[in-house]
């Protein structure tokens, strides 16, 4: 039964990201603002329809910390979830992601109209000063930045290392880090078509400071944060 629902999820976020696709050929020329509000209905969809299908709801701790845009967003990476649910809890961002997700049919094509920083992971020293300089212009038209610091998906029981590259930014830019743990994986697991139903748990943190110690000392507490955060919805 949860293979139909998940099925059923699967053909109708198909459908939407081509529709959604369709109308980005008449954003080309837009700015950034009313490309995000309407790219991302796409992911209000979803979210809704995780809900209808397969009775996948969430629930924000913390909403009260993100109010003073834009952001540095340091999150966990666990799940497909989180780059749809931020969509509907955030204020308009973008995302640091590798290239090889522009190759995606359609998808790559509609994301490419976000503004978000490609990377090629295969070239680190690359990789991380185009994260510092593209971050900094893109906190500067007020456009958050979504960083998954663990750099690819963990199982829900396990947190990855953090890198520094948020760190970076912040400390180039004057930004604040705003931390997040979620624990979607539990319900969409890391490469899982399969998904659960239940209640996903977002915990938004205080905004933090890169003035407050080392890149690596910053880091740390940010992921020392995120532990903390996962014992408490475990």
């Amino acid at each position: 039964m949860l293979f139909l629902r998940s099925l059923l999820y699967f053909i109708g976020s198909i459908i939407g990201v081509i529709l959604i696709s369709f109308c980005g050929i008449f954003l080309i020329f837009s700015n950034y603002e009313v490309r995000y509000r309407i790219l991302s209905k796409w992911a209000v969809f979803c979210i809704w329809w995780l809900k209808v299908t397969l009775n996948i709801s969430f629930k924000v701790i913390g909403t009260e910390n993100i109010d003073k845009p834009p952001f540095i967003i340091v999150s966990n990476h666990q799940s497909t979830w989180e780059t749809l649910g931020f969509q509907t809890i955030l204020p308009p961002h973008t995302w640091v992601l590798k290239k090889e997700l522009l190759w995606i049919p359609i998808f790559g094509w509609a994301i490419s109209l976000l503004k978000p920083i490609i990377i090629d992971r295969g070239d680190k020293l690359k990789a991380i000063k185009k994260v510092i300089t593209q971050g900094k212009d893109r906190l500067n038209k007020g456009i958050s930045v979504v960083i998954f610091p663990e750099g690819t998906r963990q199982p829900v029981t396990k947190l990855g290392d953090y890198q520094n590259g948020a760190v970076a930014i912040a400390k180039g830019s004057g930004y604040d880090i705003l931390p997040i743990y979620h624990d979607a994986g539990k319900l969409w697991p890391k490469g899982s078509f399969i998904k659960k139903p239940g209640v996903i748990t977002v915990t938004i943190g205080k905004p933090m400071s890169s003035s407050n110690g080392s890149t690596a000392e910053i880091t740390d507490n940010i992921r020392n944060w995120a532990l903390e955060q996962s014992r408490k919805i475990q």
